[in-house]
C-alpha cells in the first residue's frame, strides 16, 4: 500500500477531506511503476480515500508533504500495531528523518525510484528492511511511464500530472527544494516528458499539468518542449519564476503551447525580504510589469508569497492587499514565513535566537514560529488571516475571476478559476490555510 496522507484541520483536529483531487501528485503513481511485476500495489490519497487499517498488505508506504508529517505518523503507528512493515519518504522526510525514524521500520531519503526497489528486494529475501535507504538518482532518464491508471480510479479534476525536471538551480533560504537537492537541477530528456503528455492525451485527457520548480530556468529545454506540446493543442498549467516574463519570444510559445495557468513564487513586495531570502535576482520594481506580460499572453498568474519576512510591517502587509487587487492576479496564496528545519532560514533564526519553540506541529506557515523583525508574532498571525480574509471575499473573489478585465477572452478558465476562488474560500472560513489538492 502506497499512502498519501491528508493534513489535519486546524480548528477540527480531523483528516481533512475533498471530493476531488485537484492537482494529483506524481509520487505514488510513479513509485507504483517502479514496483516489481511480482507485487502486487495499490495507492491511496486520503484527502478522497478512505483507509482500512485491516486490509491485508505486506508492506506499507507512507509519503507526506509538509504538515501532513504529522498525519502520516499517526498512519504509521496504526498500521505497525497492525504488525505490518512501514516505510516513510517525502520530502519532510528528507530533511528531518530524526523525527520520524521512531515512528517507521525505514525511511527513504531523496529519490525513490532506486532505493524502493532495493526496498522491496530486502523485504523478499529476509522479510526485513534496512533503517535508511539513500540512493540519489544521477539524473532522469528512462523513468518509467507513471500508473497513470491508479490515478483515473480517483475522483479527480482536469489535470494530470508530468514531471520534466527536479530540484532547482536557486537555493532561497526558506526552501525545502534547496535542502534536497542544494542547486542541483535535473531534467528528463524532452522524448521522455512527451512520452508521458502523448499518453496522457491517448487516454482521453486533453489537461495536464507540468511538475518541475522552475522550468523557465533552462529556456532551451522549455523552447524544445513547448514546441513539441504546441502542435498536441492541449492545455496545461505549471510553475516557474517570474522571470519567465523577461524572455517574450519564449513566453509567447508557451502560451501558444497551450499554458493557461504558471504559479510564480514572487513571495514578497519587499526587496529587503527577497534579499534576506537569498532571492535578490527577483525585483519588487519588476513584478508589475512581469505580471501584465504574462497576463497579456492569455495565461493566468497563481502567485505564492510570504508574509513575516525582515522587510514586512504591518503597514506592507496591507499593501500586499493593493498589490493583489491592483494587478487583478486571480489566484493568490500566501505563507506565514516559516523556517522549516534543515533549510538555511531555520539555521539562521537559530542563530539568532529567534525561533520561538520547535513544537513542528505548528510549523504550518499559517503561524508564527519566530520572532518577526517588525511586529509581534501575534500581529503577524492577525495580519495574515486579514489578508487572507480580504482577498477572499465575495466580492474581491468576483472582480478577480468573472468580472476580470481579461474574461472574455478565456472564459472558461475563469470560471474554472471562480471555482478554486470558491474552494479557498471554504478552507478560510474554517481557519486552514487554502489547499490545492
Amino acid at each position: 500500500m502506497l499512502i498519501q496522507p491528508t493534513q489535519y484541520g486546524s480548528k477540527t483536529g480531523i483528516p481533512c477531506k475533498q471530493r476531488r483531487i485537484f492537482l494529483p501528485g506524481l509520487a505514488l503513481p510513479l513509485l507504483a511503476a517502479c514496483t516489481p511485476s511480482n507485487w502486487e500495489v495499490k495507492i491511496y490519497i486520503e484527502v478522497v480515500d478512505d483507509l482500512d487499517f485491516d486490509e491485508e498488505c505486506d508492506i506499507v508506504g507512507i509519503g507526506a508533504m509538509g504538515h501532513a508529517v504529522f498525519r502520516a505518523i499517526d498512519i504509521a503507528k496504526q498500521f505497525r500495531k497492525k504488525g505490518k512493515t512501514v516505510f516513510m519518504g517525502g520530502y519532510m522526510a528528507s530533511i528531518i528523518p530524526d523525527f520520524i525514524k521512531d515512528y517507521c521500520d525505514s525511511i527513504v531519503i531523496g529519490d525513490g525510484e532506486i532505493s524502493y526497489p532495493r526496498l522491496l528486494k530486502d523485504y523478499e529475501k529476509s522479510g526485513n528492511i534496512q533503517p535508511v535507504y539513500n540512493e540519489q538518482l544521477e539524473n532522469l532518464n528512462d523513468l518509467p511511464l507513471p500508473r497513470y491508471d491508479l490515478l483515473l480510479q480517483k475522483k479527480i479534476g482536469f489535470l494530470l500530472p508530468v514531471q520534466a525536471g527536479r530540484g532547482c538551480p536557486y537555493t532561497c533560504s526558506f526552501c525545502s527544494i534547496a535542502c534536497i537537492y542544494n542547486g542541483r537541477y535535473m531534467f528528463r530528456p524532452v522524448k521522455d516528458v512527451m512520452r508521458d503528455i502523448t499518453y496522457i492525451k491517448k487516454l482521453g485527457c486533453n489537461r495536464f499539468y507540468l511538475i518541475d520548480d522552475n522550468i523557465a530556468s533552462n529556456p532551451d529545454y522549455l523552447f524544445e518542449l513547448a514546441n513539441q506540446i504546441k502542435p498536441l493543442k492541449m492545455m496545461w498549467a505549471g510553475q516557474c519564476s517570474i522571470m519567465l516574463a523577461k524572455n517574450p519570444e519564449l513566453l509567447k510559445l508557451v502560451a501558444d503551447s497551450g499554458c493557461r495557468i504558471i504559479s510564480l513564487g514572487i513571495e514578497s513586495i519587499s526587496q529587503e525580504g527577497l534579499d534576506d531570502l537569498n532571492k535578490n535576482w527577483v525585483k519588487v520594481n519588476e513584478h508589475e510589469e512581469m505580471l501584465q506580460r504574462i497576463t497579456s499572453q492569455g495565461i493566468l498568474p497563481a502567485t505564492e508569497m510570504i508574509v513575516g519576512t525582515d522587510g514586512d510591517t504591518i503597514d506592507s502587509i496591507k499593501e500586499t492587499y493593493k498589490f493583489i487587487m491592483k494587478n487583478d492576479i486571480p489566484i493568490p496564496k500566501f505563507y506565514i514565513m516559516t523556517p522549516m528545519p534543515a533549510t538555511t532560514l531555520y539555521k539562521e533564526l537559530k542563530n539568532q535566537g529567534r525561533i520561538l519553540h520547535e513544537n513542528y506541529k505548528k510549523y504550518t506557515a499559517a503561524s508564527a514560529v519566530f520572532q518577526p523583525k517588525n511586529m509581534t508574532p501575534e500581529d503577524l498571525e492577525r495580519m495574515y488571516w486579514w489578508l487572507y480574509k480580504k482577498i477572499y471575499t465575495i466580492p474581491n473573489i468576483l472582480k478577480r475571476t468573472i468580472l476580470h478585465k481579461r474574461f472574455f477572452r478565456r472564459p472558461f478558465l475563469y470560471l474554472f478559476v471562480l471555482m478554486a476562488n470558491l474552494n479557498y474560500l471554504r478552507f478560510i472560513r474554517r481557519g486552514d490555510t487554502p489547499n490545492v489538492l
